[in-house]
């Protein structure tokens, strides 16, 4: 089904009705967030401290940080191809590859 508007899509769900866009984004940033460093930590502050706070903390910067970078892309997609970007990132993630083997773990 098509709804008038932008990019929005009626998908049936569980809950109702879910935008594509909404459920594509949620899932690519759970998983990327899942187990990481960040991660680890909340459940450090969490363990010691009220996990309300800790929670609505944690919603608040992710939701910030995330803004930033949605409002940065959108500004940077008007100057620069995506296709330049996948290539820098490539490059970027190649190069500290190869510097972490070079300089290993510190012990």
């Amino acid at each position: 089904f098509r709804c008038k508007g932008k990019g929005w899509r009626k998908v049936m769900t569980a809950g109702g009705l879910v935008s594509p866009v909404f459920l594509e984004t949620f899932i690519i940033t759970f998983l990327a967030e899942w187990g990481d460093r960040s991660q680890i930590a909340t459940i450090g502050l969490a363990a010691s401290m009220d996990p309300y706070g800790v929670t609505l903390g944690g919603i608040a910067g992710h939701a910030v940080c995330t803004g930033a970078a949605v409002l940065g892309g959108r500004h940077m997609a008007t100057r620069i191809s995506e296709r330049a970007v996948a290539l820098c990132g490539g490059v970027l993630f190649v190069l500290f590859g190869v510097h972490a083997l070079m300089s290993g773990v510190d012990e």
